[in-house]
């Protein structure tokens, strides 16, 4: 509700070598100042602890409105070492 208003969120979760992980939702979007991806310490934070297991994320705008936010991290210790 903080940042993309009135909207409808989707979440899924599947895994098989990695967990992934997607948010997305109907809302408002991007705001002009948000340009910057990663302009809040909420980003910034996910993105932190997505990499410390050797792990990516992506978040953007949605094509046609909303927003979302991808992760992917891999289940093998390996990947992490």
């Amino acid at each position: 509700m903080k940042h993309a208003g009135p909207a409808r969120a989707h979440v899924t979760v599947r895994y098989d070598d990695a967990v992934h992980i997607e948010v997305a939702d109907d809302g408002r979007g991007s705001r002009p100042h948000d340009d910057v991806p990663f302009s809040g310490q909420g980003l910034i934070g996910m993105r932190e602890r997505v990499e410390l297991f050797g792990g990516t994320l992506a978040i953007g705008a949605r094509p046609g409105g909303g927003f979302r936010v991808r992760a992917t991290i891999p289940l093998s210790r390996s990947a992490v070492a």
